[in-house]
């Protein structure tokens, strides 16, 4: 795989997470930046503190140069995705002609619940989970039927049969809304454990919808395991993106990718769905997957030099905070419950410690206690973040 070789990439790229200081980001206009005031410091929602690579940058510089601003058409994005698959994860049963552009993974998954259930029909989902999954699986007129992860973080299989039970029982056509890997634990999937959720959804008649945006941001030595390619995962439907790797959220696109026995469902997408996404986003998108690979490696080894970071930190500033260390995603699920904040530790950093991080009861239950904080950023932001949690602990309130 391509990513055996990371110590012969990263080298020819600088840590993207060491390019930009608090002052030139705080120029930014998107959200992370200018949701809350200048004297506070935002490390909650999914931006990263990155530069654009400059592959990515380059093809939307030509593009804008030849006024290639029109409306998306084409396989490229697919075929770019197939070839990073089968490069990074040892995957080639992504195949272009079961893919579909779509608007961005969660507009995409709407369209897949759309395919696979009607109104009224029950969604299950692994709580606490990505608060969207409840806005807009219940926007779309469906019920959230909630199967709680395990004390570790995993999946439960008592609670997912009990779901899957619940649900089709319900009758009409459920559904399973499976994040992997996980937001906001940062939990990778095994294989194994992957071909149980296949088993169980096709025991209970239920389909399995799959969000797998943060498959390429990988910890050192965890390996992701695409839901399609185990056995029984035929019949799912994915949907992946370049965005949160990349930092591409403002630049919109996103694939939806059938199993072999889900083809016939994708084929039933409205064709107007195709037109949401942005051409110039799937332009930056496919140079990512095509020639980004380097800036990739590079970011993964800051992250992962981030993760140990933090865990240093919160062992010397906050010891009562427990904390796993995610094996994906630039995000870390903190157990805040033994520092006596209640179950929104999160409002008590910002107001004392100026410092924004997203509350761990938005997740849904299972959240309560906890905070979800974002580590992609520079090592001294995240120390200066820890620093200020610590501080609003004490009762101190945080200079800006």
């Amino acid at each position: 795989m391509e990513q055996s070789t990371n110590h012969l990439t990263v080298s020819r790229v600088a840590d993207p997470l060491r390019q930009l200081s608090l002052e030139r980001l705080r120029e930014r206009t998107s959200m992370k930046w200018r949701t809350y005031p200048a004297d506070v410091l935002p490390l909650w929602v999914a931006e990263m503190d990155v530069p654009v690579a400059e592959p990515v940058a380059r093809a939307l510089r030509e593009a804008l140069e030849r006024g290639d601003t029109g409306y998306p058409a084409g396989t490229a994005y697919a075929e770019a995705f197939a070839e990073f698959a089968a490069r990074r994860w040892d995957w080639d049963g992504l195949a272009v002609d079961r893919t579909a552009i779509v608007p961005d993974v969660m507009l995409g998954i709407v369209e897949m619940l759309k395919l696979v259930s009607g109104p009224g029909d029950p969604v299950v989902v692994n709580c606490p989970v990505y608060p969207p999954f409840y806005q807009f699986v219940r926007n779309a007129g469906r019920p959230v039927v909630e199967a709680p992860l395990d004390a570790t973080g995993r999946i439960g299989f008592e609670a997912l049969e009990a779901a899957f039970r619940s649900a089709a029982g319900a009758g009409g056509r459920p559904a399973y809304l499976l994040c992997s890997p996980h937001n906001p634990t940062g939990t990778v999937h095994s294989a194994a454990e992957l071909a149980e959720v296949a088993r169980l959804a096709r025991r209970h008649g239920v389909r399995v919808v799959v969000d797998e945006i943060h498959a390429p941001l990988m910890a050192a030595g965890t390996r992701f395991v695409p839901y399609l390619s185990v056995p029984g995962g035929e019949d799912g439907l994915s949907l992946l993106s370049a965005s949160k790797a990349w930092n591409l959220a403002g630049l919109k696109a996103a694939l939806a990718v059938a199993g072999p026995a889900a083809a016939d469902d994708l084929a039933r997408l409205p064709e107007e769905v195709g037109h949401g996404p942005s051409h110039l986003g799937i332009i930056a998108h496919t140079a990512a997957l095509r020639e980004g690979g380097a800036w990739l490696d590079a970011l993964l080894a800051g992250l992962d030099e981030n993760r140990g970071l933090l865990d240093a930190l919160l062992r010397e500033h906050l010891p009562a905070v427990r904390h796993r260390p995610a094996e994906a995603t630039y995000l870390a699920w903190l157990d805040c419950r033994g520092l006596g904040l209640g179950d929104d530790p999160a409002a008590v950093f910002l107001e004392r410690g100026r410092v924004a991080v997203n509350a761990g009861t938005t997740f849904g239950p299972g959240g309560e206690g906890f905070v979800r904080l974002n580590i992609a950023t520079s090592p001294e932001i995240l120390t200066e973040g820890v620093r200020r949690m610590a501080a609003a602990v004490r009762g101190e309130r945080a200079a800006g």
